[in-house]
């Protein structure tokens, strides 16, 4: 379901857009749709159309995003493996300091090598309203004034659906637009389309490397954009909006670690409006890659800082849970495919 499609069904019930407006406050902060304030009760501000048609308006506002599991962690995150209504399972992250990862598509294009989501492929695209969905759904378990799109997809493959999203959210959602952060490898439309919404939300685009053609090896899927050329967009992009890129960049042992691509982020970034965000990859029994070792990562994170690229370590939220993005989607996929078969 798309938001419009809600907002359309509302309308034919006879709201009106300022029914709809309140209507769209409480789903997004997690509320019975009907909710008015202590001196106002829904009689007072809903049609009677619309108040008889509630029970099953809420049925399907609940049944677009349904948690199946929680998974909490140490560092104050907790995984949630959200069950669309389809029956499909996507996965959000509740985040330290009142933050959540949402998903955008029930798997990905891209196919990064490092990432679990990538593996399954495309499955289908999530509507604007299963987005948002989203954010109502964790608002039940604790305030959510930061939403990033970095968990399952690449929001740039699904743009018209995320956009519609991340309006609704930076309005009757409450999120202040730095606040919204739309994460991609960097599809040119991104550029084209985010500066002429009313929404202009802060952008992260995965770097991964500085080398086209490693970066290519990382992400085959992605747009041949040059490195530089992406920087390039991006410093433009943050000079007009005022929100500095968020260059995000998974570190693999041995094969972005290097002092080759060190100097290449400070040959890229220094001077730009950037934040460089270094992300030790959350290895797996059995994996293909490694993180690098504790004292290399804080080795490297020094080096870039002192020579004027601002510089972070993020590690992925859920580390001890086994929780990378889309691992717990695939544990819950393995076990349905598992269960025996009931013989009628």
């Amino acid at each position: 379901m798309k938001i419009a499609d809600f907002h359309q069904r509302l309308a034919d019930l006879g709201a009106k857009p300022r029914h709809i407006g309140r209507i769209d406050r409480a789903w997004l902060q997690g509320w019975p749709l009907d909710t008015g304030t202590r001196h106002q009760q829904a009689q007072d501000f809903l049609p009677l159309s619309v108040r008889e048609a509630m029970p099953q308006l809420s049925e399907t506002v609940a049944g677009l995003a349904r948690l199946r599991s929680e998974h909490p962690a140490a560092d104050g995150s907790a995984r949630l493996l959200v069950e669309l209504g389809d029956g499909q399972m996507v996965e959000s992250v509740l985040l330290p300091r009142d933050g959540l990862c949402v998903s955008s598509q029930v798997g990905c294009a891209v196919g990064c090598v490092f990432c679990m989501t990538g593996k399954s492929g495309l499955l289908r695209q999530l509507g604007s309203a299963e987005i948002v969905a989203q954010v109502a759904l964790a608002r039940r378990f604790r305030p959510v004034k930061k939403v990033v799109f970095m968990g399952m997809g690449e929001p740039a493959h699904n743009l018209d659906n995320v956009l519609e999203a991340i309006e609704l959210l930076g309005t009757a959602g409450g999120i202040g637009h730095k606040n919204l952060v739309f994460s991609t490898v960097g599809d040119p439309r991104v550029f084209e389309r985010l500066p002429q919404g009313p929404v202009k939300p802060a952008l992260a685009l995965s770097l991964h490397s500085t080398d086209a053609e490693r970066r290519h090896w990382l992400l085959p899927r992605a747009p041949r954009i040059d490195p530089q050329e992406l920087v390039e967009l991006g410093e433009a992009y943050a000079r007009q909006t005022g929100h500095p890129i968020q260059y995000q960049w998974t570190l693999l042992e041995d094969i972005n670690d290097s002092q080759e691509e060190m100097d290449g982020i400070l040959r890229l970034l220094k001077g730009k409006y950037a934040v460089m965000n270094l992300i030790p990859y959350n290895s797996l029994e059995a994996d293909d890659y490694r993180r690098p070792g504790g004292e290399r990562i804080v080795a490297l994170v020094r080096y870039l800082h002192s020579r004027g690229v601002l510089t972070k370590v993020r590690n992925s939220a859920g580390q001890d849970i086994d929780g990378g993005c889309g691992q717990l989607r695939a544990r819950a996929e393995q076990a349905a495919r598992s269960r025996p078969t009931r013989l009628r």
